[in-house]
């Protein structure tokens, strides 16, 4: 079994709207994400962009699933 980054997107057609998504969610919550190094910034800055950017997904997928019923 290969070994796969953990943060390679599953579909790589999309790393450019994550990527998109990912500076919009940090901007929402205030942190100051950059292009490149972001090395200066704390892990839970850091990280706080990428659990808000898993709450988004879960809110946004279970409206859908609301939707289609």
């Amino acid at each position: 079994m290969s070994r796969r980054s953990s943060n390679t997107p599953e579909v790589p057609q999309a790393k450019n709207a994550l990527d998109r998504f990912k500076f919009e969610v940090a901007n929402e919550i205030g942190v100051p994400l950059k292009q490149g190094y972001n090395g200066d910034l704390t892990s839970r800055e850091n990280g706080s962009v990428g659990g808000e950017m898993v709450r988004q997904m879960i809110r946004r997928q279970e409206e859908e699933m609301a939707n289609r019923q």
